[in-house]
């Protein structure tokens, strides 16, 4: 172990009542455990699950208050614990470490935490590019890669594919050989583009439309719904015979009926999975460093929101990404 105990500047959740903010506060934070690295916490990427844990809307991942809250981060490492081989101090690294159940969250100076979780940053972006991309890399790449195995040729539908996970999606998809297919409002076709998906507009196609257009009637071999809701149930009706439905945002009911015709496969990614059960956590690592090799390659590039945040305007961070963010919104922990 390399470090002593110290203090450092935190946000905390004292409360999931409507309308609590944050207490900024300094705190102490222990050494690292075994298995632990200590992270300078340069960037804390925020996600929609962000905003929902802190108005008490996400029971399945809020942790016990008082709490650090925050779930991506990127840093440097200034401590090793036991155990931990991977990691030396001074690596910049990035990851989806914290900000659930029993975890520290990256609204603050430093973390210690899960080796495993981690990977090396990507040496071609910024720390705040690198603090947007665990949580949607992640779980885009659980859903094409470990669940649907996508294929070169594969004709992929992406739903919400301007969204946090949707723009990852596309780019993952694109880069292993897919001809990919996206869904997005009408101002937003030219990023699709540029992203490498063929644009649908959603405001003027129809499923029935675009799944005549783009597979002659067949189907999607693989789709990947952002969205949820009626956008589920309208890609269970376009999927290929045999084909595979993925989604990230299956939390309502769905009549299964129009895929299970199709004998097609619907899997649900819930990326929180290994953070809150400790089950997986190593595979979260193995996927970054397979996303950063991408990233080194020019074939995934995250997409930020122009706005600037801070510890100190974090409350305006998170109200950004639920009123509807133009990118990933990052706070820059450390200027």
């Amino acid at each position: 172990m390399t470090a002593l105990n110290r203090q450092m500047r935190a946000l905390i959740l004292d409360s999931y009542d409507e309308g609590t903010v944050f207490r900024d506060a300094l705190i102490n934070l222990p050494s690292p455990s075994a298995g632990q690295v200590q992270v300078k916490i340069f960037a804390s990427g925020v996600n929609p699950i962000d905003y929902k844990i802190r108005r008490g809307i996400a029971p399945y991942a809020m942790p016990e208050l008082p709490a650090v809250l925050g779930t991506d981060l990127a840093g440097e490492v200034v401590a090793i614990g036991d155990g931990v081989t991977d990691f030396a101090v001074g690596d910049a690294v990035y990851g989806l470490t914290g900000g659930v159940r029993g975890l520290q969250g990256s609204l603050a100076e430093y973390a210690n935490v899960d080796a495993e979780l981690l990977a090396l940053k990507p040496k071609n972006l910024s720390m705040r590019e690198a603090a947007a991309l665990p949580l949607v890399a992640l779980t885009a790449w659980e859903g094409l890669v470990d669940k649907a195995n996508v294929k070169a040729g594969q004709k992929v539908l992406i739903q919400g594919g301007a969204g946090g996970v949707g723009h990852v999606a596309v780019q993952i998809a694109k880069a292993l050989g897919a001809d990919v297919y996206a869904t997005a409002s009408t101002g937003k076709q030219q990023l699709l583009k540029a992203l490498g998906a063929t644009p649908i507009d959603y405001h003027t196609a129809s499923p029935a439309e675009y799944v005549d257009a783009y597979t002659q009637g067949k189907g999607f071999d693989i789709i990947y719904d952002t969205v949820g809701g009626s956008v589920l149930d309208a890609s269970l009706g376009i999927i290929a015979h045999y084909g595979h439905i993925l989604s990230c945002a299956a939390f309502g009911s769905h009549n299964l009926a129009p895929s299970s015709l199709r004998s097609a496969t619907l899997s649900g990614i819930f990326v929180l999975h290994p953070m809150l059960s400790e089950e997986g956590r190593k595979h979260h690592g193995d996927i970054l460093r397979q996303v950063t090799a991408l990233v080194e390659a020019g074939q995934i590039k995250p997409l930020l929101d122009p706005l600037r945040f801070s510890l100190d305007t974090a409350m305006d961070a998170h109200n950004a990404v639920e009123l509807g963010s133009m990118g990933k919104v990052v706070i820059d922990v450390i200027a």
